[in-house]
């Protein structure tokens, strides 16, 4: 079976790879969890976020946006001293503050998946890409992304960011042609 040569022959980025990674996902608590683990990401490897997700899901009341938002400086400040995530302040704190824009853009859109999928008009990018040299890290699309999702006050959402989180939801299909995921989840 061939795969997307990142997931290597790591079990934990095989699973995530064959499993999640570019399934078009429409349930605005797991959009909201991307969005977030994204920007955790940050600087790191996305085996780093994935090895501490379910502490994140515990720490971050599993990912509740409602519940996230109301999360106090006190609560948060705790959570620095925390190993099982990643401990810098500001991304920290950005879980909190994304999840006051996501609760405004869900106000505006009735729901995260209506304004995030919108960007793709509601339906999956399917790229043929051959090679992984081919696959971009930005589009012009992440771009706009980007620049939308700041301007509502979003934190930790660069273009990069916003095409890995496009990938990692399916609003994108950047399965290279050989892998076996490639177009499966297509509408």
């Amino acid at each position: 079976m061939q795969r997307c040569p990142w997931a290597g022959d790591d079990p934990l980025m095989c699973e995530y790879h064959d499993h999640e990674w570019g399934t078009p996902l429409h349930d605005d608590r797991a959009l909201f969890e991307f969005l977030c683990l994204e920007g955790a990401q940050a600087g790191l490897s996305w085996r780093t976020v994935l090895a501490k997700r379910e502490r994140y899901r515990e720490v971050f009341h599993d990912f509740e946006i409602e519940r996230a938002a109301a999360m106090t400086d006190r609560q948060l400040e705790k959570l620095l001293a925390d190993p099982g995530i990643i401990r810098n302040r500001l991304k920290v704190s950005s879980v909190r503050d994304n999840a006051k824009a996501a609760l405004a853009a869900i106000d505006e859109h009735g729901s995260l998946d209506t304004y995030f999928w919108s960007f793709v008009d509601g339906r999956p990018i399917r790229n043929a890409w051959r090679s992984p040299t081919e696959v971009p890290a930005t589009t012009p699309l992440s771009d706009r992304m980007s620049k939308a999702l700041k301007k509502r006050g979003f934190r930790f959402v660069g273009s990069t960011i916003c095409y890995a989180f496009m990938q990692a939801t399916g609003m994108v299909d950047d399965h290279l042609v050989d892998c076996f995921r490639h177009g499966v989840d297509a509408r």
